[in-house]
This record gives structure tokens, C-alpha cells and sequence, in this order.
């Protein structure tokens, strides 16, 4: 149903769409809450996509190859073998349809299988139930809380930090059927 692909500069306008939408970025980057120009997102996705301690990939429906949101790994170590998933579904129409869960655990296998890494995690605004679940569902398991580290719709809420290891991805891709023998 989806392809993670490289994303394009041109595509910097579906992305200032998406900004727009103060729901598709209420959990999201706080640089998104500033980004308010397409030459802001047009810098930001030049610089973003330049970044070699990123991994940044456009999610497309593989069947017509629409661009529905961006995801992959940022602050990748090679010292730590780590790096920190991120994912923004900017089509909302596919918002809770499993998408986050099958995109997470995509990007979990290029980290683990691809760049040999040891340690993936996230943090989540703890409101985010949904994006919550879809992580959890994908094997991260949660490490820790983060007290009132965001101020989003004139609030603060915690931040919850979530990870998977190397060591656990095996069994997590078994239990799904996808580990070949």
C-alpha cells in the first residue's frame, strides 16, 4: 500500500499545505509551528534533506505515488549506533488506517538491516494516543517521561521516550511472520 522513497526539493509546496493544518502538526517539530512561508519550508526541506546524519524518505501510495508524508531517522551516530524516529502522515483522510504502524516498522528495518544500528527512539507528546500506539504496536517499548517538556494549544504535556533495540527487532519481526530463515 506504501513505498518510502526519496523525497524531491519541488515537493516543498505539499509540504507548506500540510503546515498549514494546525492538526497535522499539533504533535509535530516545533520548527513546524514556525515554518509560516513556502520559502521557510523550501530552506528547511533543502537543509533537511542535505543533513548526512538523516535518513529522510517520502511516503507514497504505491499505487498512484502520491506523496501522503514524510518519515525515517534523525542525529544518526555511528559512534552509538542509534538514531531518532520521526514521522509526520500529512494526509489526514489516512490517518488511522495502520499506516504509522506499517511506515515505523519499515523505518525500524533500514535501521537495524541497512545502517546496522543498535538503538532506535522517539519521543511522543503523551496526548498523542494514536501515534502512542502505533509505536508501541511496531516493538518500541517505553524508557521514560519527559515532565511537561512540550507547550502545545496553550499547555504544557509530558513527552514520552520510547525505543527498540538490535537485539529485540529479530523476535518482533518473527512474531509478525517476516523474519526468513
Amino acid at each position: 500500500m506504501i513505498q518510502l522513497l526519496p523525497l524531491q526539493l519541488a515537493q516543498a509546496p505539499i509540504f507548506y499545505r500540510w503546515l498549514q493544518d494546525p492538526e497535522v502538526i499539533r504533535y509535530s517539530l516545533s520548527v513546524f509551528q514556525d515554518l509560516t512561508t513556502l520559502p521557510q519550508v523550501e530552506q528547511w526541506l533543502a537543509a533537511t534533506l542535505q543533513d548526512p546524519r538523516s535518513l529522510t524518505l517520502g511516503i507514497y501510495l504505491a499505487d498512484t505515488g502520491a506523496l501522503i508524508g514524510y518519515t525515517g531517522l534523525s542525529g544518526i551516530s555511528a559512534r552509538n549506533q542509534s538514531g531518532e524516529y520521526f514521522i509526520l502522515l500529512g494526509e489526514k483522510r489516512y490517518w488511522g488506517r495502520g499506516l504509522g504502524t506499517e511506515v515505523t516498522r519499515q523505518v525500524l528495518a533500514r535501521g537495524f538491516q541497512e545502517l546496522g544500528l543498535q538503538r532506535i527512539m522517539l519521543t511522543v507528546s503523551e496526548p498523542n494516543q494514536g501515534a502512542l500506539k502505533a509505536y508501541l504496536r511496531a516493538g518500541f517499548q517505553l524508557e521514560g517521561r519527559l515532565r511537561q517538556a512540550c507547550y502545545r494549544q496553550h499547555a504544557f504535556h509530558d513527552k514520552l521516550v520510547l525505543a527498540v533495540l538490535r537485539s529485540e527487532w529479530p523476535a518482533l519481526h518473527a512474531a509478525r511472520g517476516g523474519l526468513q530463515a
